[in-house]
């Protein structure tokens, strides 16, 4: 099994995204890439800790490739947004890759490199940092779009992040 990390924005928007692929076996909420030793959501809000809600996801790469998890989460995302996502506005909810061996890292770059060039024509302000220690968030985080559908679906629409990322997969990954 291999660890993938990222963070999106909202950490309750990158679960689903990734959780229904058959060779990832987990994905969980929490925060990561700051100084603050096991955050609580609300310091990691208070944009003090310098961490990102983050999700990490393990998988296994002989079945779910390393760089189709990258593209699945440029496609949730809005790749051109350096202030943070949607209504999340901070460095905490600010897109990152946070790779965990050279191999990743190489990867990364070659997936950020084509976008840019061949799908986007523009450069993204997705940024690419080592890993660091990962917080899991509170359990009430974890899932949050299966314990509380409602909420969650209404916070996805609202936000404005379903319909960018619909747009996103139409207008440049599905042409």
């Amino acid at each position: 099994m291999e660890i993938a990390t990222f963070a999106g924005g909202c950490f309750w928007c990158m679960v689903k995204p990734f959780d229904h692929y058959d060779g990832i076996e987990k994905v969980v909420s929490g925060y990561t890439g700051g100084h603050v030793e096991n955050p609580t959501y609300e310091q990691v809000c208070s944009e003090t800790t310098g961490h990102y809600e983050a999700v990490q996801i393990t998988f296994d790469p002989a079945k779910f490739s390393y760089e189709s998890i990258v593209e699945i989460f440029f496609q949730n995302i809005d790749p051109f947004d350096a202030g943070g996502q949607f209504f999340d506005r901070g460095q905490s909810y600010q897109t990152a890759i946070f790779f965990h061996s050279e191999e990743q890292k190489e990867i990364a770059e070659q997936v950020m490199k084509r976008l840019e060039n061949d799908v986007f024509a523009k450069k993204v302000a997705v940024k690419l940092l080592p890993a660091s220690t990962f917080y899991q968030a509170e359990d009430y985080h974890q899932d949050y779009y299966k314990k509380n559908s409602g909420h969650y679906t209404r916070y996805f629409t609202g936000s404005g992040r379903k319909q960018f990322t619909e747009n996103l997969r139409r207008d440049y990954f599905e042409r």
